[in-house]
């Protein structure tokens, strides 16, 4: 009766199926807790009840069913300790318990059960230490304890169980030191998980012995010393050591794994490996999809034969100090889905072939020395997410390519280049983007408005460049935007009010431009903690906040004055311009030296009139009416010279 989304709770007159043997009420909706009655059915062999919602303890009664043999209630909520199974007679052989809210000790008691093959408490509040009786069980083949509270050591008795073949304690407490013939004393195991403990001291040598290991896995811990060859695991497929101290600057053990035929993932991130690696890494199995050198000591360039690896899908290698450009043949791995290179030394350029590379989804070449400009071939990678090449010594624009990448969603940051030129309309094609990062660069020009089209935008970080203009109207389309950064530019004109009903914005920066009038006083300026304007020398406010003058007449007479300071000279010089330059292009023909000496006498003084527009007071300058009877008077004196 598994999978048949059945609610209510289980009934206790289920116990009058004396010849039930078999129960299987899995992957339901069942709550309340377990009817004690079920452990009175004298022929009940299998009780598999996992995946419900059962509450409660373990009912007792269940360790005196003689006949069960398998008992599953993985995956409920079940609390309280876990009940001594002392029945002599009892044929338990598997007892699966993981992942509820069970708490106690492991009671020594389990080790009465004979026959017991399977013993899974993983993912509960288990505590105390492992005990050393259980290891007495000498039938176990599978001991899972993981993701507990559990502390002290593992009693040797554990590792003397040589029929086991699953022994996964991670995610406790744990300490202590692997023992040196690990590996001769279980023979038969093949999945060996660890992680996540205080476990010290070497790796022991003698796990090149257990050949059926399939999985090995000491990560997080305090393990020192060399890494040992393991070239003799013929069926490994999966080896993390990452998160440790270990090191190595000979690199043999790597050369050895090439000999693990069927490994497919392999993560030494986080220790202290330190020299060049080696050519070798060529030579791993062809079937590695994983491979994680990141966090270490690792100098030297990249070989060319990493190329080799042709399913490579996760090449992760940053924060390493290695040198050098960046190898063409990565661009050959075209089962890659992130490339993450970051945070060495790298120089040269971005290699054409990463266009190659359609299956990438992040790629992360921040903090190296690339140059020249950011490669077109980019555009191609039509499933990129995250793209990362900040603070490097890119140059160039950006290039259009880059902004029809519709899939770019993570986030785009090019922040601490040298990169110049105006930020492309086509900007606003990113209308997935979360994260725009373009600070501190060259760039010049406008913010277009068409950024407004990148509606689901939270980080919009722009800072450090050389914009100018005012802030478009259509940033108020940014429903969701958490964060804005236009510190550092050439930015002028008011502060729109767009920002007001931006209920999302947690931190505005408008600091150190030339913005000028009277701030909004609602919405995120309410909180002078979220907001940054200082540097802007001409912004005043209608209600005292942010520490600003409070806005006068003088303030608005002289915003208006600026612009007509600006407006009338410019429209009237624009005018006089047009007119001359149209009776030019009309009159045109042969000049004598009279016909110059007349136009130098219309010139000069319409050079006066566009100075007399121009004067700082208003007063000082040419009622309008004057400056239409000048402009119309110089227009025929100039037409009746070129007659």
């Amino acid at each position: 009766m598994q999978n048949n989304k059945l609610h209510g709770q289980i009934p206790s007159e289920l116990r009058q199926l004396q010849r039930l043997q078999y129960l299987n009420l899995s992957t339901n909706f069942l709550g309340r807790s377990i009817p004690g009655s079920l452990g009175s059915i004298p022929s009940l062999e299998y009780l598999d009840i996992r995946k419900n919602d059962l509450t409660g303890q373990i009912p007792v009664s269940l360790g005196n069913s003689s006949s069960l043999k398998s008992l599953n209630l993985r995956q409920n909520n079940l609390s309280g300790e876990i009940p001594p199974f002392i029945s002599m007679g009892s044929s338990l052989v598997r007892i699966d318990l993981w992942q509820n809210s069970l708490s106690g000790n492991i009671p020594s008691s389990l080790s009465n059960l004979s026959s017991l093959a399977y013993l899974y408490l993983a993912e509960n509040n288990l505590v105390g230490g492992i005990p050393e009786r259980l290891g007495h069980t000498q039938s176990l083949r599978g001991l899972a304890l993981a993701a507990n509270k559990l502390t002290g050591t593992v009693p040797p008795s554990i590792y003397n169980i040589s029929s086991l073949t699953f022994l996964y304690i991670g995610h406790n407490l744990l300490h202590g030191r692997l023992p040196h013939g690990i590996g001769g004393f279980l023979p038969n195991i093949q999945q060996l998980i660890f992680e996540d403990n205080h476990f010290e001291g070497l790796i022991p040598a003698s796990l090149a012995n257990a050949t059926s290991l399939k999985v090995l896995d000491l990560a997080i811990n305090s393990f020192s010393g060399s890494i040992p060859s393991l070239g003799s695991l013929k069926n490994l497929l999966y080896l993390d050591f990452s998160y440790n101290y270990l090191e190595s600057n000979d690199w043999n053990f790597l050369s050895s794994l090439g000999n693990c035929v069927q490994l497919t993932e392999l993560c030494l991130q986080s220790n202290s490996l330190g020299g060049s690696l080696p050519s070798s890494v060529g030579n791993l199995s062809t079937t590695v999809y994983t491979l994680w050198l990141s966090m270490n000591k690792i100098s030297g360039t990249i070989p060319l034969e990493i190329g080799n690896l042709k399913i490579l899908n996760n090449l992760m290698m940053h924060d390493n100090i290695i040198s050098g450009s960046i190898p063409s043949a990565i661009g050959t791995l075209r089962q890659l889905t992130i490339l993450s290179l970051s945070g060495n030394n790298l120089s040269g350029l971005i290699p054409d072939s990463f266009g190659n590379l359609v299956q990438l989804n992040e790629l992360y070449l921040q903090q190296n020395n690339l140059n020249g400009t950011i490669p077109r071939s980019l555009g191609k990678c039509q499933n990129l997410q995250k793209l990362n090449l900040s603070h490097n010594s890119l140059s160039g624009n950006i290039p259009t390519e880059l902004l029809q990448i519709s899939s770019l969603s993570k986030g785009l940051d090019i922040s601490y280049n040298n990169l110049t030129g105006s930020i492309p309309q086509e900007v606003g094609a990113l209308i997935n983007l979360g994260l725009l990062n373009i600070s501190n660069n060259q760039f010049s020009g406008q913010i277009p408005s068409t950024l407004g089209q990148c509606i689901v935008l939270e980080t919009l970080q722009m800072e450090g460049n050389f914009l100018e203009g005012s802030i478009p109207l259509s940033l108020m389309n940014l429903r969701g935007i958490k964060e804005v950064d236009l510190s550092q530019n050439n930015l002028s004109g008011e502060i729109p009010d767009i920002f007001t009903p931006l209920a999302s914005l947690e931190h505005l920066n408008l600091s150190f431009n030339d913005f000028s009038g009277a701030i909004p006083t609602t919405g995120v300026f309410e909180n002078a903690s979220k907001v940054s304007i200082e540097g802007n020398k001409r912004l005043c406010t209608r209600a005292p906040v942010l520490g600003l003058p409070i806005c006068t007449e003088e303030h608005r007479t002289k915003h208006k004055s600026l612009t007509k300071q600006i407006a009338i000279p410019v429209a009237v010089m624009a005018t006089i311009s047009v007119s001359c330059f149209s009776i030019v292009l009309l009159k045109r023909g042969a000049k004598t030296s009279d016909h110059r000496s007349d136009e130098k006498s219309c010139i000069v003084p319409l050079i006066k009139l566009g100075l007399s527009c121009s004067m700082e007071s208003p007063k000082d300058r040419l009622p309008a009416k004057h400056i239409s009877s000048e402009v119309h008077a110089i227009k025929i004196a100039f037409s009746n010279i070129n007659r």
